[in-house]
């Protein structure tokens, strides 16, 4: 049975995000997309008007696929340090995922071209991320919130932004996957970070 709605708008977001990944959204086409989604240039056109949109489209995919996956602290673990341990780790798993550099790597170079769509995928793939620890933080170890931010940020400065820099530059090794609930990376100096932070704030 032919696809139709919001499944078939659905099939072709997915099929659009692979190709983009692939060619970049300069060398993408509407009927690469198409006929990967194996619908008519008609049907594409009805849900998405412009390959502009489709890409702004698939930024909001992706967006939510990488926020569902993440979680929060508080689901990993009930203990504060296993709970940050595992969150950071499996942040870290997704950011060094290689579809996830693709598209950071895809972002900036259509920066100038799609301002909103290029800070929308900052703040999913970064900002969002701060809050969430920010927040546990807050709540799990009774941080002020200016407090709670600060050690969040510099948590992730430490642990995880210095690698998706690395991977950015082709100099990191890649993740194979970001579809299993545990952190396929090495969490031996992130607990380490987290168990030095939980000290240093019970000596305070």
């Amino acid at each position: 049975m032919a696809r139709r709605g919001e499944e078939l708008r659905e099939h072709i977001l997915w099929a659009a995000k692979d190709v983009f990944l692939e060619m970049g959204f300069e060398r993408a086409s509407m009927d690469e997309v198409a006929a990967r989604a194996e619908t008519s240039k008609r049907s594409l056109y009805a849900h998405f008007e412009s390959k502009e949109k489709l890409f702004l489209a698939v930024i909001e995919l992706v967006k939510k696929l990488f926020l569902a996956r993440l979680k929060t602290p508080g689901d990993y673990a009930e203990k504060p340090a296993e709970a940050l341990t595992l969150f950071i780790g499996r942040y870290l798993e997704g950011l060094l995922y290689e579809p996830s550099i693709q598209m950071c790597r895809i972002s900036m170079a259509e920066a100038a071209r799609f301002p909103e769509g290029a800070t929308e995928h900052f703040d999913v793939v970064f900002a969002e991320a701060n809050v969430r620890l920010a927040a546990y933080l807050k709540e799990a170890l009774g941080l002020p919130a200016r407090a709670s931010s600060d050690t969040a940020e510099r948590l992730l400065g430490q642990l995880v932004y210095p690698r998706v820099l690395r991977a950015l530059f082709g100099l990191e090794k890649l993740a194979e996957s970001f579809e299993d609930a545990a952190a396929a990376v090495d969490l031996k100096p992130i607990r380490k970070a987290v168990a030095e932070l939980i000290a240093s704030l019970q000596n305070e």
